[in-house]
């Protein structure tokens, strides 16, 4: 894997511009992916920004829904919480509710990680239909035209929690991880895999998370307390979509909102 890695970051005034911008990406990632492979295959989170990009990807009335390619478009998860799909803490709850009730998507385009069973089990049934949707053999990984993830306050991404087991898988696609601060567990892809995507992107808004992700990016490199740092794509590109209250303590940005940041270890 390269030593080096670019960061680039685009700043939205506030949390409705950024949940615009997402959508946009999600979208662009898509058809660029169709026009290139003929399928698109994302991976997405959960949380209160993609919430918010999501419904604007169902609704009509937003030029994102008729551009987006729903007939050759597979969607997985890049996490998911141990609870039933009907659960309110439900990564997959969150997107159906928000998305995939109102978009024409079929039940074989959607790849969830069935959080109701046992976590290892859930793991290991997830990495199976990876393999067989991706037609893998061996050591192979799946390579997703796009990885979105988020941020915890903690420095966490994915499931992937400071000082958790997951941290230091290397071999597995998918993992079930205890989460002790949590007191729970959590299936998520290992990184090793997210690092495999042709484009990956952190979605990352509000005040509680500028010194957190100042840290991530400017400060020495500690995967075990800060798990974001592992997440160095293969491409040598990492792209943030930031609001202002996010990116406060990064380096300014240009005239259009945007920086760049470089990274070594």
């Amino acid at each position: 894997m390269s030593q080096y890695l670019k960061v680039n970051y685009c700043v939205e005034p506030d949390a409705a511009a950024l949940a615009r911008r997402a959508a946009q990406e999600f979208v662009q990632a898509a058809e660029q992916a169709v026009a290139a492979r003929g399928r698109a295959r994302l991976a997405i989170s959960g949380g209160s920004t993609p919430k918010a990009a999501f419904k604007l990807l169902a609704d009509p009335n937003q030029p994102w829904r008729a551009r987006m390619p729903w007939d050759r478009l597979d969607l997985w998860w890049v996490d998911e919480r141990c609870v039933p799909p009907d659960d309110a803490e439900s990564n997959y709850h969150m997107t159906r509710e928000a998305l995939l009730a109102h978009v024409p998507l079929s039940p074989v385009q959607i790849h969830r990680m069935e959080g109701e069973l046992e976590p290892e089990a859930a793991a290991a049934r997830y990495e199976s239909e990876l393999r067989n949707s991706f037609r893998l053999e061996g050591a192979e990984s799946p390579c997703f035209d796009l990885v979105a993830l988020g941020m915890g306050p903690d420095g966490h991404t994915a499931s992937l929690f400071p000082y958790t087991a997951a941290i230091h898988e290397l071999g597995r696609l998918v993992i079930a991880n205890h989460v002790p601060q949590k007191d729970t567990w959590r299936i998520t892809l290992t990184w090793p895999v997210i690092n495999k995507a042709r484009a990956v992107f952190f979605l990352i808004g509000g005040a509680e998370k500028a010194q957190i992700l100042k840290e991530v990016l400017t400060g020495s490199y500690d995967p075990e307390r800060l798990p974001s740092q592992l997440i160095w794509p293969s491409g040598g590109i990492l792209t943030l979509i930031l609001d202002e209250a996010a990116a406060a303590l990064l380096p300014a940005t240009d005239g259009e909102g945007c920086g760049s940041l470089e990274r070594y270890r």
